[in-house]
């Protein structure tokens, strides 16, 4: 029985990886004493020590690393340890190239980096099945393992393989999918172009093709590749726990990844871990709370750790900007706010050598202890020993938005209407009205069981599978209210066209059809008019007509004016909206605040823009996090039938409440 994640840390974890292998003994010891001191209470270790663990095939050295658990756990620090297959070491390439990833053109990549490994490779598994059994078996027992950190990011550099091994593996995986040829010929539509297979081995990889690719079989192929990675992990999962059956698992994931479907992988890790990295120059980081909403919601809900971030500045973007004193802290608590009850950074101690050697870190190159960087860690690393309490605790939602990781992929296929239209950017738009009136979003699958919910958004929802229709239906009949916007319900799972008239699948319970798409140029925009008030929209218009549902704003300009923009549908006991267009911020932000108003829903604490409140919820308490981003101090008035207790300074509060910029407060209540 795998252990609760709350009985292995019940503390808001806080640390980092560390990577002993860089440093010597002397080093170390002077690590655990600082780690100490800042109230690190896990680090994730070996994540790229393939190459010192396992120094020849089958030679293996662990004394190093058994002094390094030793040390950390004196110390009273947990030890996330890694699975260190996250790159391969430079014999095992050269014994056995056949493990090297190959590019469209066929030319294999090389060692001197990372990750170039290919996941179809059979040698390349048996690899990692010894160094994982190795691992597993010596320290199964080990009293500083609190978990298991499997890989690293996969996919981040290298989520495509178009070697041997994988045209092989990719045929198997049509051949379990499709059973036989004349299915996958239907599925894939290839009586268009004379593309008909009549041998599985006639079938290659989606490359290097004169003209436009098959839809159905590239998104075959992004399935495939996704699926093969998964294979990877499961095979480590499966040897942890069989020597570990106790110890919970996971592997981190990233901001805006497209090649693999977290929700999918998700259902197989025991914690939902990810790495994220604001860039300052984008100000308020509204995308990535978006994406911390996002990582509660792959669990149902379930906290999550925030596995890496920095505390300064990366080295991989063109001009690398340094988180200002105090951002560091502030985002760290948004982070905790949407469900984060973990806080990583990469890395412990800044590397010397190496090409993220100018990457910041909780110990910057000067290894001064009075850094404003390392004191920056202090703080927060002592102030969350004070919120063990809230470990655990849950985001309430009554809102959420609909994301699909195969939908997004099969939007942006090329052979589209429109071939700038960008997945993420419409989910953007409609979250960050959400993000500026502090409203409560979980995100959620089309299949996903949406009675808890007031309100939910199905942005672009191009592409609809079995049983999409009917989820959504049951959920409006039963009084929800269900907007979707343009550009929805086309397409089935093999990307072919629903017939019937735009959307097809969804005319029933929008109460339109839409009859063409009108798609704008870059430079191009019209208007629309609801109520005398009018909108500037771009991008896209689809030509509708109205079967049952109202208009609630008409097209101004164009050949199609006076058209429908937005609809409104009374369906069973709810309301199913329709926007067809993409509507400038102010005014989406104002129908939306209409729909959110009418619904009753709205933010834990009334703040301006800039104050962000996010509430969380442990059986009869409530955590209310006040994040303050502005540049001056903020003054709020609060419910005055309750009495808060500041969870930082323990102060009782009441009535108001000031913030400092750039500040947090959370205040506790019963």
């Amino acid at each position: 029985m795998v252990q609760n994640i709350q009985e292995v840390m019940p503390h808001i974890a806080f640390g980092g990886d560390y990577n002993p292998e860089q440093w010597d003994e002397k080093t170390w010891l002077e690590d655990a004493q600082l780690m100490k001191e800042a109230g690190v209470n896990l680090v994730s270790v070996a994540i790229f020590s393939w190459s010192v663990l396992e120094r020849e095939e089958g030679q293996f050295d662990f004394s190093w690393l058994d002094r390094v658990l030793e040390i950390l756990h004196e110390h009273g620090i947990g030890v996330a340890l890694a699975t260190a297959t996250a790159s391969p070491p430079a014999w095992l390439s050269k014994k056995y190239p056949e493990i090297l990833a190959v590019q469209e053109n066929g030319v294999p990549y090389q060692v001197g980096s990372r990750q170039q490994y290919s996941p179809n490779s059979k040698r390349f598994k048996l690899a990692i099945r010894r160094l994982v059994e190795e691992l597993a078996e010596r320290y199964k027992h080990h009293p500083a393992l609190k978990m298991w950190h499997i890989n690293n990011e996969y996919g981040c550099h290298l989520s495509e393989c178009y070697s041997d091994e994988s045209l092989d593996a990719f045929r198997q995986w049509l051949k379990k999918r499709y059973v036989s040829i004349d299915q996958l010929n239907q599925k894939w539509g290839t009586a268009f172009w004379s593309q008909r297979y009549n041998h599985w081995d006639e079938i290659q990889f989606p490359v290097n093709l004169p003209t436009f690719y098959n839809p159905s079989q590239k998104l075959d192929y992004k399935r495939f590749m996704d699926d093969a990675i998964f294979d990877l992990y499961l095979l480590e999962k499966e040897i942890l726990r069989e020597k570990t059956p106790e110890m919970p698992v996971f592997t981190n994931f990233m901001y805006e990844f497209k090649p693999l479907n977290y929700f999918k992988w998700a259902k197989e890790t025991d914690l939902v871990t990810w790495d994220s990295y604001p860039d300052p120059r984008e100000g308020r980081p509204f995308r990535h709370a978006m994406h911390h909403d996002l990582m509660r919601s792959l669990k149902d809900g379930a906290p999550f750790y925030l596995m890496e971030q920095v505390t300064s500045h990366v080295n991989w973007r063109d001009i690398n900007l340094t988180k200002k004193p105090g951002e560091m802290r502030l985002w760290s608590y948004s982070t905790v706010a949407r469900g984060g009850d973990g806080i990583m950074y990469f890395q412990w101690r800044q590397g010397r050598a190496g090409a993220e050697k100018f990457h910041g870190a909780m110990v910057p190159h000067s290894n001064n202890p009075k850094s404003r960087t390392y004191q920056e860690v202090k703080q927060l690393g002592n102030e969350l020993k004070k919120l063990d309490a809230l470990v655990g605790a849950e985001v309430k939602a009554r809102v959420a938005i609909i994301f699909d990781w195969e939908n997004w992929w099969a939007v942006e296929l090329e052979g589209k209407p429109h071939n700038q239209l960008s997945y993420l950017n419409q989910v953007y738009a409609y979250y960050k009205f959400f993000y500026d009136n502090n409203i409560a979003v979980d995100f959620v699958t089309p299949m996903a069981n949406l009675k808890k919910y007031s309100l939910v958004l199905a942005p672009m929802l191009y592409m609809v599978k079995t049983g999409y229709r009917e989820n959504l239906e049951r959920f409006v009949d039963d009084g929800g209210t269900l907007l979707v916007t343009f550009f929805s319900g086309i397409a089935d799972a093999q990307d072919h066209i629903h017939l019937g008239g735009y959307p097809a699948p969804f005319r029933k319970l929008l109460g339109l059809t839409v009859e063409e798409f009108a798609p704008m140029a870059m430079e191009e925009s019209n208007s629309i008019v609801a109520n005398g008030q009018h909108a500037t929209v771009t991008t896209w218009a689809d030509i509708i007509t109205l079967e049952g549902a109202k208009s609630l704003a008409h097209f101004k300009e164009n050949w199609y004016a006076g058209k429908p923009a937005i609809t409104t549908n009374r369906f069973g006991q709810g309301t199913a909206i329709y926007i067809g267009t993409s509507l400038e911020e102010d005014y989406l932000h104002h129908f939306l605040k209409g729909v959110t108003q009418q619904l009753k829903i709205d933010a834990p604490l009334e703040a301006p823009k800039g104050v962000e409140v996010v509430e969380r919820v442990k059986g009869n308490k409530q955590f209310l996090f006040l994040l303050n981003h502005l540049e001056e101090p903020v003054n709020l008035l609060l419910n005055t039938a309750k009495t808060y207790q500041n969870g930082l300074t323990k102060e009782k509060v009441k009535n108001e409440i000031t913030i400092n910029k750039k500040d947090v407060v959370i205040l506790v209540t019963d």
